[in-house]
This record gives C-alpha cells, sequence and structure tokens, in this order.
C-alpha cells in the first residue's frame, strides 16, 4: 500500500522562498563586474550577463520548490541574459539614463523570458506569458533601481536590490499562477517537474 503524499506547499510559503531568491542578484552583479568589469562593450555585455544569468538562475532553481529543473534553467538563464544584455546595452549604446535602462531592461528581459520559457516543464500554463511578463519586470527593476539612487552610471550588468526585489516578489505570484507547486513525488520517485520536456505540449 503507498503512503499518501504531502500536501502541495502554499501560495505564501512558495512565493515567500522565491523572493528570498532576490539575494542572488546582487551576488550575479558582483559576479558580472568581477569578471568584466564596466559593461561597456558587446563583449563586456554577453559574458558579464552570462555570468550573471549563470547565477541567477541556480539562485532561482534553488528557490523553486523543486518546480524548475537545473539542467534546463541555469544555462537557459545565463545563455538568454548574455544575449538579451548584449542586444540592450548595444541598442542603447551602453547608456545609463532611466529611459535607456528601462529599454536596456525591457530587450534583455525579452531574450532571457523566451529562454527561460523554453525550459519550463512541460505541465505550463500559458507559459509565452512567462516571457512577455519577464521583459516588462525586467525593465521594471531596471527602473526601481535607478529611481532608488543605486549608481546606475557604473554600468553594471544587473539592476541591484531594490529591483532585484521589485522583480522576484511579483515573479513570484506569476509563476505560482503558471507552475504551481505539486504535492511530493510518489513511491516511484517521478517527478514531472524535473523531466526533459518539450515545449510543444504545453497546456493553455
Amino acid at each position: 500500500m503507498s503512503r499518501p503524499r504531502a500536501p502541495a506547499p502554499s501560495f505564501l510559503r512558495t512565493w515567500l522562498i522565491w523572493t528570498a531568491g532576490f539575494l542572488a542578484f546582487p551576488l550575479a552583479g558582483l559576479a558580472g563586474t568581477g569578471v568584466v568589469g564596466r559593461v561597456d562593450s558587446p563583449m563586456a555585455a554577453l559574458l558579464g550577463g552570462a555570468v550573471a544569468g549563470l547565477i541567477v538562475g541556480a539562485g532561482q532553481t534553488l528557490v523553486s520548490s523543486r518546480r524548475l529543473d537545473a539542467r534546463w534553467w541555469i544555462p537557459a538563464t545565463a545563455i538568454g541574459m548574455g544575449l538579451g544584455l548584449l542586444l540592450g546595452a548595444w541598442t542603447v549604446d551602453y547608456r545609463t539614463s532611466l529611459v535607456d535602462l528601462v529599454l536596456m531592461g525591457a530587450l534583455t528581459g525579452l531574450v532571457l523570458g523566451a529562454a527561460q520559457t523554453i525550459a519550463l516543464p512541460r505541465r505550463t500554463r500559458m507559459r509565452w506569458v512567462w516571457a512577455a511578463a519577464v521583459a516588462v519586470l525586467w525593465a521594471l527593476g531596471w527602473a526601481a533601481t535607478t529611481l532608488g539612487g543605486i549608481a546606475v552610471e557604473e554600468q553594471f550588468t544587473i539592476f541591484g536590490a531594490y529591483g532585484a526585489v521589485t522583480f522576484s516578489a511579483l515573479s513570484g505570484v506569476l509563476l505560482h499562477r503558471l507552475l504551481p507547486p505539486r504535492r511530493s513525488p510518489d513511491q516511484t520517485g517521478t517527478d514531472p517537474d524535473r523531466a526533459p520536456h518539450a515545449p510543444s505540449e504545453a497546456t493553455t
């Protein structure tokens, strides 16, 4: 006789854990800056973005309540952020005004969101909403950081703590809607959220 599975974690619990993942963003910024310095050239944007994305992806996997598969999510986040920051920073010519950073954030988030969308588990609802939302929220993260008085003229790879909290809190609500936690895996050890997936199998 199989044992009953534990109930699914509550929204508040999973949201708080996900939001706490904002701590990965400052670490990602330090790592990106440590590797490339200022984001003032295509190579610096690409490499710095990839390094920062690697840390953000790892952090998000850890706080996802087992909903995200590190084998897919971390590479997707690193690649998406590297290419996204390259596109965004190049488009605004590496300028750091509020308008420029919001546009850079939107472009970075658009590429990042698309990459992460591909890495979402197959049971995710309306997966492409995530791609659009990350574009908006990444722009909002840069706006919050700039308006918070952070020295954005230093040309960082990623927004600071103000933006990170904003992004994490809002994206946590969306993630719960698109990919709510499941109960603990059954005795066979099968966990659909961690299995390889095909994006075309998404449901609406």
